[in-house]
């Protein structure tokens, strides 16, 4: 047996067959492994075990005990998965099969971003593929979120199951004849206006939409788990501040998506659906106006947006020509200067995001940390705490 230990959890890889000629070995190695890492969180990887008896389980249903919750066990082989379900074993284990492997070699390639590229498999199917470090429980993550989504009414694809890309990890999707809200602006300008009537109208059933408690993580958690790893570059006292604008953010039980893009959207027999879901939350529509504005308006401004060109499929100047529409349409302001002055206060909600992001892993953002520190922190944010604060509930 192998095992390794990553983010606090201890993975136990048992191979080939364990019955009773080497059930008490099998116990002994995971004894050891325990011993060596106390407090560890327990998962059993069970992708390359042949076989298992009724010896075997009994040292699963040992661990389990030890454990002191269902035991996950996953990458479970349908041969594997039939003896755990014929013994009842899948009742009290957390028992996972192992995963489709498809390939996308050939395939269309129809989007792609920050998290993974989407790729046409058939008339009937999309896969997203993930990049190589996202974890499985952030990817079924995402495909209960788009699940959640669909049962509450808001326009998303169907989410099939999540498998195996190669080395990464994808969720299969129903799209039916479909393209990219950001392909459908660029090939069809003169459709344009009629694209972002849609676009806002989606945002808008977002942002009306009102879900039970528990359907999403609130936006205020998120943030408070960001601000956590924010320890390094931040004083208490800016902890401490950091964490009064979020305790001041008002709850809501509408749907924030957080990344609304058109990249991010399918258009399908005319009409749009959401495909791209790990960071939807519950919250205020100014949190999601706040990322429209990252992506649509500031962007295509600082002068540093292929990223963005890439992920929305679409050139710069019709990224920031969509930005303003949208919110034109959005907001109902019509005047130039007006226009300029709720982008500006957008800016400063902006800048206190940019903050948070680097407390949530992002690379790029902890390389650029003590930039952001010292010019959005200290040289922005603080000084507009209350303004900020006022924000979050006006806006």
């Amino acid at each position: 047996m192998r095992n390794y230990v990553e983010n606090g959890t201890l993975t136990l890889m048992p191979e080939g067959r364990i019955d009773s000629t080497n059930a008490a070995a099998f116990e002994k190695e995971i004894a050891e492994a325990l011993a060596a890492n106390p407090g560890a969180a327990l998962v059993v990887d069970a992708g390359k075990l042949e076989y298992i008896s009724s010896a075997g389980l009994r040292v699963l249903m040992k661990l389990r005990k030890q454990a002191g919750k269902a035991l996950p066990v996953m990458n479970v082989s349908p041969e594997v998965y039939e003896i755990f379900d014929m013994t009842g074993f899948t009742e009290l284990l957390d028992v996972k099969k192992r995963l489709r492997e498809i390939s996308v070699e050939g395939c269309e390639l129809i989007g792609q971003g920050g998290n993974g590229s989407v790729y046409r498999l058939d008339a009937d199917t999309i896969v997203k593929v993930y990049k190589p470090w996202m974890r499985l429980p952030d990817i079924q993550r995402e495909r209960d979120f788009a699940r959640t989504a669909f049962v509450n009414g808001i326009p998303s694809v169907i989410a099939y199951d999540v498998v195996k890309v190669g080395d990464c990890l994808g969720v299969v999707f129903e799209m039916l004849k479909s393209d990219t809200l950001g392909h459908a602006m660029r090939d069809h300008p003169d459709r344009l206006e009629e694209y972002v009537d849609k676009y806002v109208a989606l945002a808008k059933t977002l942002h009306t939409t009102h879900v039970p408690e528990g359907s999403f993580t609130r936006i205020q958690e998120v943030y408070r788990d960001r601000v956590k790893n924010l320890g390094q570059w931040c004083s208490e006292e800016e902890i401490t501040l950091l964490n009064r604008i979020i305790d001041d953010i008002p709850n809501a039980d509408t749907v924030t998506h957080n990344d609304l893009h058109p990249g991010n959207i399918m258009l399908q027999d005319g009409e749009l659906v959401l495909i791209d879901m790990p960071e939807v939350t519950m919250g205020p529509p100014i949190c999601d106006l706040t990322s429209i504005y990252r992506d649509m308006i500031s962007a295509p401004q600082s002068g540093s947006s292929n990223a963005m060109e890439q992920s929305a499929g679409m050139p710069n100047d019709l990224i920031l020509k969509v930005g303003n529409l949208f919110f034109k349409k959005y907001t109902g302001i019509k005047e130039p200067a007006e226009l300029e002055a709720y982008f500006k206060r957008l800016g400063l909600l902006y800048a206190f995001n940019v903050v948070l992001v680097v407390g949530s892993g992002s690379e790029r953002a902890a390389q650029n940390a003590p930039f952001i520190m010292d010019k959005l922190l200290r040289g922005v944010v603080i000084p507009n705490e209350q303004a900020i604060k006022a924000l979050y509930k006006t806006l």
